[in-house]
Order: structure tokens, then C-alpha cells, then sequence
């Protein structure tokens, strides 16, 4: 009960502090519990992606640092945030309830986190609560930072028609690319110095997350008081 306990509150954790910054119209306790099972669900055809093409692709590549850079990229951090673009992309982002820019990381971060909670229960379930702790705060919060750079970007589609085409790539470029990275330092060795590249895009990540939701919550203040500050301007995040 008490690993269980573990593997669940880091994911429960990162849902309120996301719920608490959403300021200026909260989401219905409902949809947010769905976005939150279906991330769960979502673990299903990453999996499924993952066995299917991890050994094919090693046994023509073979092993080495080309091999582990097309598994972390596109195997598993495409794998598992496509996946997840989906489920935010055909339940909450559909739904009326999706009416301000903010929204789209607060459905984004309850798709990853159901996603992340569930991966995390078999982590820990299988390795015990050192597993658990590490996780807690660095592969948990890494998979929030990614849903956080995937929700802000289909929050901007949502609300400008024009470029929602580009928003939406760039709602599964980022995600991937630093999901991508953080993977790549942890499979290409276990010496300290790979884990630190990993720190290091982790703690990126995060300070470009944190930067993000200000700017969404300035963006939703202004959609609130009837200000168009998305169309025609530069949102790119780097």
C-alpha cells in the first residue's frame, strides 16, 4: 500500500499545482478526471508501439549510440507523446469546456500525469521505493514539463485558426525533443555523467515550463477581459 501510495502522489501532486495556477476559469472536476483515465489508457498503443518495433529496429541497426538515439527519440518519446497528443487531441480539446488558452495545458497535464501515474506504478511496483523516490522528482515532473510544452502549443491552435497547423506540429516537436533527450542520456550509459545530462535537460525543461505557464496565464487574463493577444504574434517558445 505504502509503494502504491508512492507511485500515485507525485502525478496527484502536479495535477493541483496545475489546477491552482489555472486563475481565471477553472475546468470541470469531470473532464479533468476523464483526460486524466484516458492518459492512463494512453499507455496502451505506446506500449504496443514499443514492442513491436524496439527489437526489429535493433537487430538492423545493431547496438550503439545511433540505435539509442532512433529508440529514445522516435520509439519512445514519439511513441508515448503521440499517444498522448491524441487522447488531448479527440476528448478535452474537443469539448466546450476548452475555452481558454490556459486549458490546454491543464488537459495536457492530466493526460500526462494519468499517463506517467500508471508508468510509474509498474516502475515501482517492480523496483521497490528507491525507484519510486528518484522518480518523484525527476521522471514524473519530466513527463509534466512535457505535457506543459504539448498543452501550450494546442492552446494557441485552439484559438488562432490561422496558424493552428503549426501550433499542432510544434505541440508534438518540443514534447519530443526534450522527452527525446532526457531518455538518450539515461539509455547511452549509467555513468554520472549521462545521468547529468539528463538532469540538465530535466531542469530546462522545467524552467521553460514554468516560463510558459506564466505566459499562458497572462494570455487567459487578457482572453478573460476580451484582449486578442494570440493572433499575429510571436509565441514561439525558444
Amino acid at each position: 500500500m505504502g509503494l502504491l501510495a508512492l507511485a500515485i502522489a507525485p502525478g496527484i501532486a502536479i495535477c493541483l499545482f496545475i489546477y491552482l495556477k489555472d486563475k481565471y476559469n477553472k475546468e470541470p472536476i469531470g473532464l479533468m478526471l476523464v483526460s486524466f483515465f484516458i492518459g492512463m489508457l494512453a499507455i496502451i498503443p505506446a506500449i504496443i508501439i514499443q514492442l513491436v518495433f524496439t527489437k526489429p529496429v535493433e537487430i538492423l541497426m545493431g547496438e550503439g549510440v545511433i540505435y539509442t538515439v532512433v529508440f529514445s527519440y522516435i520509439i519512445v518519446a514519439f511513441s508515448e507523446e503521440g499517444s498522448k497528443f491524441l487522447a488531448i487531441r479527440f476528448v478535452p480539446y474537443r469539448r466546450r469546456a476548452f475555452d481558454d488558452p490556459f486549458d490546454g495545458i491543464v488537459y495536457a497535464v492530466m493526460v500526462g500525469m494519468g499517463f506517467a501515474t500508471l508508468e510509474n506504478i509498474g516502475y515501482v511496483t517492480e523496483h521497490g521505493i528507491g525507484t519510486g523516490i528518484l522518480r518523484m522528482f525527476l521522471s514524473v515532473p519530466a513527463h509534466a514539463t512535457f505535457a506543459v510544452l504539448m498543452g501550450y502549443h494546442m492552446g494557441l491552435a485552439k484559438f488562432d485558426p490561422v496558424n493552428r497547423k503549426k501550433y499542432m506540429i510544434l505541440a508534438i516537436f518540443w514534447p519530443v525533443l526534450f522527452h527525446g533527450t532526457f531518455d538518450f542520456f539515461l539509455f547511452v550509459g549509467n555513468t554520472w555523467l549521462h545521468f547529468a545530462g539528463a538532469v540538465v535537460s530535466f531542469i530546462v525543461a522545467v524552467r521553460l515550463s514554468l516560463k510558459l505557464i506564466r505566459k499562458k496565464q497572462e494570455i487567459s487574463r487578457n482572453h478573460r477581459d476580451g484582449i486578442d493577444v494570440i493572433t499575429g504574434n510571436n509565441h514561439d517558445i525558444l
